[in-house]
């Protein structure tokens, strides 16, 4: 690294409250405090008063606000083409989700527009929708394929993720969710198509493109059986797996994930209380996804009580996709899981921080303290339940992401 490269992963910002999340409750406050960083690991996060002699120096003065460690959206499905904004006038008509899949609408009509895009173009219709989370705090961000459904235009949609983490200087977790939905050319024939599925993991996994392995168990999308082919197939490349999961009915989906040791399941709305205990063995993270819950106006609660029980660690990511969660703002997300899912402010900062960032299996980040990357958000807030209490608007005045502001 080159002497620039390195300054410009050092720093240290003082006058504003530190939101540290470190320890198991609690925001972990530190008011008039002072946060160092140096070769993008934060070497100290505390009172200014405390801050070592070695690590002073010129320092960026906040001028007052909070500072939280950079959000984490773990579950995004941001690149793609086209948009889907007529489905949603047809929701509002009385068209349920299946009803417009089974008629041609949802993923597939995704499909064909992000199969008819160069890698360019898909980039220059999908950098957008990064570059916003970015601004609201996201400093990690997972994207999965799931809308080429080929071997040509899912490696496109992984390679375009790649080029986004490059070009917004965040770190992107690229998951592989080849088995999202059945193409029109393997209509009639679902175990042949999670043959190709299979067959296109271990190519797209030796071109380093795939960090992760997902797949929609549900009614509408995979059986158990077909999802535990992916899964094991995963398995054999050491990639860790996560779920779409009992979204719409209790398919089993939770369970089964955990039984792989999956990093996560995601929606779980219908869960059983067999499918949190498997998760709360395995260590599973639950990511709830407020954004789809909204659009789709869904009234079957995941069962946040038990998460709590069996201390199963809840995240919450936007979901962000063109049919049932356009959603550009995680912490939008945080607020709407407070309205509709009733996590306090506490709950949903941890659940886009550290939850996050074990929701993808990164231990490294979600928290303020020495030792770990050096993503944070500087707020234009006084509290931190105000980052879950405003509705919209522009609250982060600075982001970094390894020690680089990247918004």
């Amino acid at each position: 690294m080159n002497e620039s490269a390195r300054a410009a992963e050092d720093g240290l910002v003082t006058g504003a409250t530190l939101v540290t999340l470190d320890g198991g409750a609690g925001y972990g406050l530190v008011e008039d405090g002072a946060l160092a960083w140096r070769d993008g690991v934060i070497r100290y996060a505390g009172p200014r008063a405390g801050l070592p002699g070695e690590l002073a120096g010129d320092a960026i003065d906040a001028g007052g606000g909070c500072i939280t460690p950079g959000l984490v959206d773990c579950h995004t499905h941001a690149v793609f083409a086209g948009e889907r904004a007529g489905e949603f006038e047809q929701r509002l008509q009385g068209a349920g989700y299946e009803q417009i899949a089974r008629a041609g609408g949802g993923i597939v009509s995704t499909v064909r527009h992000t199969r008819a895009a160069s890698e360019d173009e898909l980039l220059a219709q999908s950098l957008p929708r990064a570059r916003a989370l970015v601004a609201d705090g996201v400093t990690t961000l997972e994207i999965k394929s799931g809308y080429g459904l080929d071997f040509d235009n899912e490696r496109k949609m992984l390679r375009v993720a790649r080029r986004i983490g490059d070009m917004l200087g965040i770190e992107v977790r690229a998951t592989f969710l080849g088995a999202h939905a059945l193409p029109p050319e393997f209509s009639d024939d679902p175990d042949g198509y999670i043959d190709a599925v299979v067959d296109w993991l271990p190519r797209l996994h030796a071109e380093g493109l795939v960090d992760a392995v997902d797949a929609f168990c549900e009614r509408i999308g995979f059986s158990l059986a077909q999802t535990r082919r992916v899964f094991e197939a995963a398995r054999a490349l050491a990639l860790p797996v996560k779920l779409h999961a009992d979204q719409l009915s209790d398919g089993e989906g939770a369970a089964l994930v955990a039984e792989f040791g999956g990093l996560s399941a995601d929606h779980v709305e219908y869960t059983s209380m067999a499918g949190v205990e498997a998760m709360a063995v395995a260590g599973t993270v639950a990511v709830l996804l407020p954004g789809a819950f909204h659009v789709l106006r869904e009234t079957r609660l995941p069962p946040l009580d038990l998460f709590r029980a069996r201390h199963v660690p809840m995240a919450v990511a936007t979901d962000c996709n063109p049919g049932t969660s356009p959603l550009l703002s995680l912490r939008q997300a945080m607020q709407l899981a407070c309205t509709h899912f009733r996590l306090t402010p506490e709950e949903a900062l941890r659940a886009a921080t550290i939850n996050g960032a074990r929701a993808l299996g990164l231990g490294d980040r979600g928290a303020l303290r020495a030792g770990m990357r050096a993503d944070f958000v500087h707020w234009r807030v006084r509290q931190p339940a105000e980052l879950c209490y405003w509705l919209g608007g522009s609250l982060a005045a600075a982001v970094y992401a390894g020690g680089r502001r990247v918004a």
